[in-house]
């Protein structure tokens, strides 16, 4: 009598820890270029190449502010493009300035991403892109004082935008505003639509 071999089990492979599976980086919402939305981030498309474990995803953050009046009612808005996918992002405020909506455009696109990545931020703003290049670092050394011992101005989203940046690895880039940049001028279409609303609502006395 031959002796009887065990069948082989089959083997079911381990599941994959939420933690290590690769997210999108833009938050959720209404849905955009295809893509659904689960738990507030986008997912990747079918097919897409999935980014090398340990390597920060590249984003790129396209930023916009406007303001009617300066000071006035104000829009801010920024386009987040991942791969293939684009979101579109645009608020505002019923009295502000145009350098607090352009502050206001960067801070709300660094803060959309989900996790640390390197992104590119795209401005028209020299007030910008020149304070967190050149003059953040000394106003922080002194207290969030100018050279000339007074206070920087918009210090709460200077702040606001130095603690956004600490998560990512930033590079900035400036473009020439209203040139033929259709990325700018989308940005700046929805900065405007924005504060729009923000001046209709004040005649009408009451939110939009």
């Amino acid at each position: 009598m031959k002796p009887k071999v065990p069948k082989p089990r089959a083997v079911t492979p381990a599941a994959v820890p939420d933690a290590a599976k690769p997210d999108g980086v833009i938050p959720g919402g209404p849905k955009t270029s295809g893509l659904k939305s689960r738990s507030g981030v986008l997912k990747p498309k079918s097919g897409e190449s999935k980014p090398t474990p340990g390597v920060l995803k590249r984003v790129q953050a396209i930023t916009d502010g406007s303001c009617l009046g300066n000071p006035g009612p104000g829009g801010w808005a920024c386009i987040l493009r991942y791969g293939e996918r684009q979101k579109e992002m645009s608020g505002g405020e019923p009295h502000t300035t145009n350098n607090r909506m352009e502050l206001t455009a960067a801070i709300k696109a660094l803060d959309a991403l989900t996790e640390s990545c390197a992104i590119q931020v795209v401005t028209d703003s020299e007030y910008v892109k020149n304070g967190v290049e050149s003059w953040m670092a000394g106003w922080k050394k002194n207290g969030w004082m100018t050279k000339a011992k007074k206070p920087v101005l918009n210090q709460d989203l200077w702040e606001a935008l130095d603690r956004a940046l600490a998560r990512h690895t930033a590079t900035w880039v400036w473009t020439k505003g209203h040139a033929g940049n259709a990325d700018n001028n989308r940005c700046d279409e929805l900065a405007r639509a924005a504060a729009t609303r923000f001046k209709s609502a004040g005649r009408a006395g009451g939110p939009a």
